[in-house]
């Protein structure tokens, strides 16, 4: 049976858990305003370029240009997209299961990990995977440039043939609640899907389309890397508000319970003490 001095010691824990929680709610809240903006600033621009590229590759031969080349996949790259840092509910565990489910359905194929972000490179290593590559406390103060370098890797790698196939796995931020784990293929560029007799549009180059695509497919791929830094980025800020709000809740329902024994147990006491009080007042008369 705890005493009157531990639960007091305890509630005292409790109620700074609940202060380091509620200010973590609050950080989490401002960044995640930031964050949700730039991220619905960087859809359309990423739709439409996608949408684009997919019709212009859909036309184009794949010889003219190496991200458009499709090979048997012997080789493939997981980009498993986590956080540097932890305090957001199940947002690293969701993806460190979907990369060990995704690696036991390769099959053949034979695949390497690149790990952005902390927290899944830690994971990885512990459990003996050997990593392609990483990229670390990009998401103090990401910039496009971040996503520049990550693509570039990418597709020196696609291009040299390291690599016959490029996925990325990241938190897809859909709201402040929900966050869908979701695998895309970046490399090769898949032309649009279209249903059997649709007409695909038509383009007039005012340059050649292989001088056209040189241009336009890297920024195409820089632009879905940068998205999906972005995506997980906000993804992380709601993951972690919802978490710290959850924790403070529960702080606050711990300190009503131990605040609630607190008091029994002090009225015992006091009970104890008139007993004790009065029983001895009757031995003296």
């Amino acid at each position: 049976m705890p005493t009157l001095q531990d639960i007091r010691r305890r509630l005292r824990s409790v109620r700074t858990t609940r202060q380091m929680t509620r200010a973590m709610k609050v950080v989490a809240a401002s960044r995640l305003r930031r964050a949700q903006e730039r991220i619905f600033n960087a859809r359309p621009y990423a739709r439409e370029m996608m949408a684009l590229l997919q019709n212009v590759a859909a036309r184009a031969p794949e010889e003219s240009h190496p991200l458009l080349a499709r090979r048997p996949i012997q080789r493939a790259l997981l980009v498993v997209v986590t956080a540097d840092r932890g305090l957001c509910g199940a947002f690293n565990a969701n993806l460190i299961r979907a990369a060990e489910a995704h690696l036991s359905q390769a099959g053949a194929a034979e695949v390497s990990l690149l790990a952005v972000g902390r927290k899944g490179r830690d994971a990885f290593r512990r459990r003996g995977l050997a990593l392609a590559g990483e990229w670390i406390n990009l998401f103090r103060k990401l910039e496009f440039a971040d996503a520049k370098d990550i693509a570039r890797e990418l597709m020196e790698l696609y291009t040299r043939r390291s690599v016959d196939a490029v996925d990325v796995l990241y938190n897809e931020f859909k709201s402040i609640l929900t966050q869908r784990v979701q695998t895309e293929r970046f490399l090769p560029i898949a032309p649009l899907a279209r249903q059997e007799g649709e007409p695909l549009g038509d383009y007039i180059y005012e340059q050649p389309p292989r001088q056209i695509l040189q241009s336009l497919l890297p920024r195409y791929v820089e632009i879905e890397i940068y998205r999906v830094l972005l995506e997980s980025q906000a993804a992380e800020h709601a993951a972690r508000m919802t978490a710290m709000d959850s924790a403070t809740n529960n702080a606050e329902e711990l300190i009503d319970t131990l605040t609630l024994t607190m008091n029994r147990l002090r009225q015992a006491a006091i009970t104890k003490e008139i007993i004790e009080v009065v029983s001895g007042a009757d031995a003296l008369r």
